[in-house]
């Protein structure tokens, strides 16, 4: 299968999106009981801060300044009574808001998850594991922590300004205008750092994911790594990652250590100013001593949620970048996907006919693998296809399965175009077992059972048996209920190459693939392989990829696939007789099969030197 070369992330503008924040804020909608709670209870956490500014000026004022005794225990029982409803309300908020994360949290993960199974195999291709993980993990908490404690910090600041000011006005009008005066220097400050500030962020974020590839691929390709001595150079690759993205996080960071003495600077302009004036104002009777000390307040009072509003939108920028990333997987659309009268034909036994198809992978439109083929297949047939990689082998099963879908032609199954049958279908009637086989972490039983998930422990063993895997399975201390591993690394690959041969017997599909199954097994696992697939194939229409051709004598045709054309078919008795490319790919490697028998270490050095 053609890959494609390396993954461009999308880029995205610079520019603020107010959309993409707006879309963030929708994700709280189907919790809107929860979000309604702790803007009421941060509201009056807030109100309640501004109020007890107030009772001291009132304390200075009306108490202590006149020396009333009554008026001082009546002010401090109120103040005494507010700070145990605002004790109460800041449990409430802090409890609402951590639910409302993880619900967040958990809506975002499993959409992104629901968006994946319904991703064609196009963009697994073209897709970087590590970048998808990225978006999953990190980006996802970023998001859920700016719709929770990001807008806690935001209304909370809003409430302090608006409660705070409206105050400042009971005291004194003039003093509070100087304040306000101060606000549109602060708005056009914060705008020219955001500009700045989210096209770092934005570079974090794609270097992270780069990062997160790189660490993958590093961790699953460990043994090539050591078996090469790699380990220096990809020290060194991953030290240029690392170092691109410290030099952007220190320059996101720099930015965003410079907005915060910036607003320092002008709030303590604004500061110096009702000093100055306030006093003034004492002087000619215009102000109280109480309300010059609540004033000086208010603006230190106000400094501090605009320092963690500072703080919020800095890494607000981080989690739009973030945002941004989960959105385009979420908005991508399956490049394979039902019409919209498909339906299910209750089964897809019948003739399957290639008709005039071209096809050529999304990264290399230019370069068709396949090109005006044709191919009939008769229900219940075992065709062979054989030929050098890159032929167009593993592409015809592909669309055979409709992983992929022609670029021009059509597919017939049962003598209609199959884009008229639904995904499921068509796929949950195919039976595949890959070259490079694959098992979910869990028990031998449990990776036969996905097969077919109602099936009970007798299906699930007679599976194994019909597979060949029953002898090594129970030889094992605890049967079918052993563990396999991540990715079956417990099991030899010819075990599970095995196991998923039982997991294909249990689906019963009504297509089997085998997609050069036994290439990289030892005899005695071909044979018993060879035995299991001779029970697949019976009754069934069949396609055999095949790299080793001693296993694929008995098929029914043999085709011999080179660029994208059918070069040669017949059976395998027919081929050799033509002596054409199928019979010098046959004795090639039955000569090299032959060289490793009489001298199995001369033809391994001699293939570790082709190697190098």
């Amino acid at each position: 299968m053609t890959q494609p070369t390396t993954f461009q992330e999308e880029e995205f503008d610079a520019k603020f999106n107010g959309r993409t924040l707006l879309r963030i804020l929708a994700q709280t909608k189907p919790h809107w009981p929860w979000v309604l709670g702790f803007l009421i209870t941060i509201v009056g956490v807030a109100g309640l801060d501004s109020y007890f500014t107030f009772l001291g000026k009132r304390i200075i004022d009306e108490a202590i300044g006149v020396g009333n005794r009554e008026a001082l225990i009546e002010i401090l029982t109120q103040y005494g009574l507010l700070s145990l409803i605002q004790a109460a309300l800041v449990f409430g908020f802090i409890y609402l808001t951590g639910i409302l994360g993880e619900r967040v949290r958990y809506d975002l993960r499993k959409k992104m998850f629901s968006k994946l199974q319904d991703l064609s195999l196009a963009y697994y291709n073209q897709t970087p594991i590590g970048w998808i993980i990225s978006r999953v993990t990190s980006d996802s908490d970023r998001v859920a922590e700016l719709v929770t404690w990001g807008l806690l910090d935001v209304t909370w600041g809003l409430a302090i300004f608006a409660t705070s000011f409206y105050f400042m006005v009971l005291i004194n009008l003039q003093l509070a205008f100087i304040v306000a005066a101060a606000f549109p220097v602060l708005l056009i400050v914060a705008s020219w750092f955001q500009r700045k500030i989210i096209l770092e962020y934005r570079n974090v974020r794609k270097i992270n994911s780069k990062i997160t590839g790189a660490y993958n691929e590093n961790i699953t390709g460990v043994k090539v790594t050591k078996s090469l001595g790699r380990e220096d150079a990809n020290l060194n690759e991953f030290g240029e990652l690392t170092g691109e993205m410290y030099r952007a996080g220190y320059r996101a960071a720099w930015l965003s250590a410079l907005f915060l003495p910036i607003v320092q600077l002008i709030s303590a302009i604004s500061l110096g100013s009702i000093v100055w004036f306030g006093g003034y104002q004492v002087e000619i009777g215009g102000l109280t001593i109480g309300g010059i000390q609540a004033f000086v307040s208010y603006l230190t009072f106000m400094l501090f949620p605009v320092q963690e509003m500072a703080r919020v939108y800095a890494e607000m920028q981080h989690s739009i970048a973030s945002a941004e990333r989960i959105f385009s997987m979420l908005d991508e659309e399956p490049s394979v996907v039902d019409l919209k009268k498909a339906r299910d034909p209750g089964s897809i036994r019948g003739d399957i006919e290639f008709a005039g198809v071209d096809f050529a992978y999304d990264d290399e439109p230019d370069h068709p693998v396949l090109k005006d083929f044709n191919l009939k297949v008769n229900q219940g047939e075992t065709i062979a296809l054989v030929g050098s990689t890159g032929g167009g082998k593993s592409t015809i099963v592909n669309l055979v399965c409709r992983f992929f879908e022609p670029t021009k032609g059509r597919i017939n199954i049962a003598g209609k175009n199959y884009k008229h049958y639904t995904l499921q279908s068509i796929q949950s009637r195919i039976g595949v077992v890959l070259q490079t086989p694959h098992l979910f972490s869990g028990t031998i039983r449990e990776n036969i059972r996905y097969g077919r998930l109602d099936a009970n422990d007798q299906e699930v063993e007679q599976a194994a048996d019909l597979a060949g895997a029953s002898s090594f399975v129970l030889e094992m201390e605890k049967g079918y209920d052993e563990e396999v591993g991540e990715g079956g690394n417990l099991l030899s690959v010819g075990q599970k190459q095995l196991l998923s041969l039982a997991r294909a017997i249990l689906a019963d599909p009504e297509i089997f693939v085998m997609d050069e199954a036994t290439s990289s097994v030892d005899t005695l696992t071909e044979e018993l392989i060879q035995q299991g697939m001779e029970q697949m194939m019976s009754g069934r229409t069949s396609f055999i990829i095949a790299h080793r051709l001693s296993t694929i004598r008995s098929a029914d045709r043999i085709l011999v696939i080179e660029d994208g054309q059918i070069a040669e078919e017949g059976t395998h008795s027919a081929l050799l007789q033509n002596k054409g490319h199928y019979y010098r790919l046959y004795t090639q490697q039955f000569r090299e099969e032959l060289r490793r028998e009489q001298d199995p270490f001369m033809a391994q050095a001699q293939e570790e030197e082709a190697a190098k």
